[in-house]
């Protein structure tokens, strides 16, 4: 399956570009460190992920080198988000699993908030899951939220993710214990989503 997705050797060149009507999905480079960090230095960003805000347009960019690492060793699966029409990189979104035994992958996603409320978190996500299930031919599809971000659980179902229960208490994030909703999709699912034409349209 990984190797669907890279191809023997690996590198980032084989992380292919993904294209939906508004955005472009494509590795992260160094270079967007500026873009990124406007982002991922804000509270609001990162209230409902595992990590912090990063403290310094420099760790971002130390960030990114260690994905380009990640990335040559087939360790990595997010792409990059950029906006077509002001070529900014916006957010990230890609499979923060895979599970290659059961044919199964994790997504997830984060945006500028700059840019909530346009469907792009929506775009992204629905390009992703196309290609897990069309390109790396995945059986299931999962995603999972704290409960208190209810606005990533209507991500998920938008893009046919059916909501199938919480996990109490199962994450120690930031010192509390978490309550954690799963919303999954099955191929079978997404097939007769996208014969029914609701799946997201996606250029690989």
């Amino acid at each position: 399956m990984i190797d669907r997705l890279f191809g023997r050797r690996r590198t980032p060149a084989f992380l292919p570009r993904l294209e939906t009507e508004r955005l472009i999905l494509r590795p992260m480079e160094t270079g967007d460190a500026a873009d990124m960090f406007d982002y991922a230095k804000r509270i609001d960003t990162t209230r409902y992920l595992l990590w912090h805000p990063h403290p310094s347009v420099e760790y971002t960019r130390s960030y990114l080198a260690m994905i380009g690492r990640f990335y040559r060793k087939g360790q990595f699966f997010d792409w990059a988000i950029v906006e077509k029409a002001s070529g900014r990189m916006i957010g990230t979104c890609g499979f923060t699993r895979l599970a290659e035994q059961h044919h199964l992958g994790e997504v997830g996603y984060v945006l500028n908030p700059d840019y909530h409320g346009r469907g792009y978190a929506t775009e992204a996500v629905g390009a992703v899951i196309a290609f897990g299930f069309e390109k790396l031919e995945l059986h299931r599809i999962e995603g999972r939220y704290m409960v208190e971000n209810s606005p990533s659980r209507r991500v998920m179902e938008r893009c046919g993710l059916t909501f199938e229960g919480v996990w109490r208490g199962s994450m120690l994030v930031k010192g509390r214990y978490r309550d954690i909703g799963v919303c999954a999709l099955l191929r079978e699912d997404y097939l007769s989503r996208r014969a029914g034409g609701e799946a997201a349209a996606v250029r690989f």
